[in-house]
């Protein structure tokens, strides 16, 4: 679904992204993992049009985006959550829920019911302030929010960071279930190992911006997370 092809990205002089190739099978969790600093949000960003690449190709279903805005790529399937929820704390849950509408190919202007099948605790809260949720109902409403526009690809980064248990467990069901149900493809970014193999069907992992090992979950062995995503 999602190919990136020798790309490179730098701040000013600092060259973060160095020739780095990813897959994104479709219909799969593919999970990024790396130490701090090694270039994943970078990428993601690059991935979103947020940043722009200096050089290399992103090819989405067949289709060079590089180029695009990142406005031009939410309507084509793509949504973000990023690092931190960045939800809209003075908006109600259903305003920020209704923000994601707009970017929908099909021009539907409601809130999809199965978003409140998902996550219940948004339809209990639709008039509460975003900034007024717990960490874990931030979080599902960040979620929910890009699931509003339609996805066929969701860029998750880091969303069990700073979340209880239970909501932790309730964020891996659903990834599974967005995927065995509706065939969505997920690329999702995580620290946490055991949740990665739970979620994961592939894993990347990054080092100073370049991709040094890919391949099914099951072959994340020891001597790979002792290298490169121990601290």
């Amino acid at each position: 679904m999602l190919s990136v092809n020798q790309l490179n990205q730098f701040y000013g002089e600092s060259h973060t992204l160095w020739d780095l190739d990813l897959n994104v099978p479709e219909g799969q969790c593919t999970v990024l993992m790396g130490r701090n600093g090694v270039g994943k949000t970078t990428l993601l960003q690059c991935i979103m049009g947020l940043l722009p690449a200096r050089s290399g190709e992103i090819v989405y279903q067949g289709e060079p985006i590089q180029r695009r805005s990142a406005e031009a790529r939410a309507p084509m399937g793509l949504a973000y959550v990023p690092q931190g929820r960045q939800i809209f704390p003075l908006l109600s849950v259903e305003e920020n829920l209704r923000i994601g509408l707009p970017a929908r190919a099909d021009g539907m202007r409601a809130i999809p019911e199965f978003i409140f099948e998902l996550f219940p605790v948004l339809s209990e809260m639709l008039g509460r302030r975003g900034g007024d949720l717990s960490g874990g109902q931030q979080q599902q409403l960040a979620i929910g929010r890009a699931l509003v526009t339609d996805p066929k690809l969701l860029i998750l980064d880091e969303p069990t960071e700073g979340i209880q248990p239970n909501i932790v467990a309730l964020i891996g069901d659903i990834i599974r279930r967005l995927i065995g149900e509706i065939g969505l493809t997920v690329l999702l970014v995580e620290q946490k190992l055991p949740f990665a193999r739970r979620v994961g069907d592939n894993f990347v992992i990054l080092d100073r911006g370049r991709n040094v090992a890919d391949g099914a979950i099951g072959e994340l062995n020891d001597e790979l997370i002792k290298q490169y995503l121990t601290v």
